[in-house]
This record gives C-alpha cells, structure tokens and sequence, in this order.
C-alpha cells in the first residue's frame, strides 16, 4: 500500500510494520524508515488474512486496475476489530467536468504549476507536460472527465465483508477537524471549474478526495466511538 511515512505521524510500538508497494525504490525508501519493504502487487497480496490491526492504502485505488479487489484484499488482511484507511482517492462527482469547465481543465493542464504542501519554504514548483503525462498515465481512474471513486464502491465492497464504513470527503487542507464534517475549502481554480461545470464547490460532491474509515466489526469500541 501507498504508506508514506505514517509510522512517524501515528507514532507507537508496532510489533509489525510492513509497507507493499510495486517499487523498488520505495521499498528501499520504506526500509530505510523502519518497515518491513515487501515487494507485491496489493490485487494479490501474499500475507496470511486476519492478522493485522490497521491497514492503510494512501493515494492508491485510483492507480489500480480493480479498485474494489484491492479494497478486498486489504479488508482481508484485518483481525476483527481492526482499522481500514484509505484517502487521497480522487472522487468521481467532483470530476465530471463538462462544457466551459471541461475547457478550463484541459487549458490548465498546459500550465504546469502545482502547489507542494507543507513546504513553507517554497510553495511552488513546476513540473514539465512530461512528468506530468507521466504520472497520469498511472493514474488508470483519474484521467477524464467521470473518473474516480463513488461512495457507493466502498459501501459495497465492504459492508458485505461485516464492516462498518465512514466517508469523509474533502480538499486537501483540513486535519482532524474532516472527522467533525469540516471539509476545509477547494483552491479558487479548482471552484472555478466546478462552477463552469454546474457542480456547487460547496456541495458534499464536491470535496477533490475521499477518506475512508472501516471498522472490520460490528461491535463499536469505545475508544472508536467518534467516529462511528
């Protein structure tokens, strides 16, 4: 799964702590932060089921031939009780671009500028048509207009597997406050778009990416009651 450094921002004394990926130099990248790097492919993944106690799968599904089998096979990997996560997955709603709005995107894309969170020091930095080109083409459902993920994927793929699942779609700039239904607010372009398209930027279709959070039981702990 695509984990970044979540070992570092959670913190804790995990027994295991293993990152999947398809890349060697992520792997690499993995060890070197304290995971156990594993070399698979997150539609088949070669570790026995019901072991863990939190699986996360970070800007991953919509890079992913099956979304809903790796939905799947990340659930089977949770020990009753344990924690799904997924987010930073392009919502389908929010991209249905279309008539001046679908206009507006393709010219924007011609202009290679992308904003890099959580660098103070430089804010900005352009990536060329190629890089660019490049990352989309691995992003199999974030390419066109209609691409995405649905609420309706995550309702049922995992309620049929005993989960429960909460949805918390939002922009990109908000912390803990998404889990008390601030969404945080979209980048003026991005606004623009939507409205050029007839989507409200303030509607809950409208949030840029979707987080999940699925509890593999039926009974709720109590220190997981905020949440469900």
């Amino acid at each position: 799964m695509h984990y970044r450094n979540l070992y570092a921002a959670v913190g804790g004394s995990p027994r295991i702590l293993i990152g999947i990926d398809i890349s060697y130099g992520a792997l690499k990248n993995a060890k070197g932060l304290g995971y156990i790097p594993l070399l698979a492919d997150v539609h088949n993944i070669p570790l026995m089921s019901n072991f863990a106690d939190l699986v996360t799968v970070n800007a991953t599904l919509h890079h992913c031939d099956n979304m809903a089998k790796v939905l799947t096979e990340a659930a089977r990997l949770l020990r009753p009780g344990g924690l799904l996560i997924t987010d930073e997955d392009p919502i389908r709603s929010t991209s249905q671009h279309k008539g001046l709005g679908l206009l507006a995107s393709k010219v924007r894309s011609y202009f290679p500028i992308s904003r890099i969170r959580g660098h103070s020091s430089k804010s900005w930095t352009y990536k060329s048509l190629q890089e660019r080109k490049k990352r989309l083409e691995t992003e199999i459902h974030n390419r066109k207009p209609g691409d995405g993920v649905t609420a309706q994927l995550y309702y049922e793929t995992l309620q049929p597997l005993g989960f429960q699942v909460k949805l918390y779609p939002h922009n990109h700039v908000v912390g803990a406050s998404l889990l008390q239904g601030n969404r945080g607010e979209s980048s003026l372009r991005v606004r623009l778009t939507q409205q050029l398209s007839g989507i409200d930027p303030h509607s809950t279709d409208a949030g840029l990416s979707m987080m999940c959070i699925a509890l593999k039981d039926s009974k709720t702990p109590k220190a997981l009651e905020y949440l469900f």
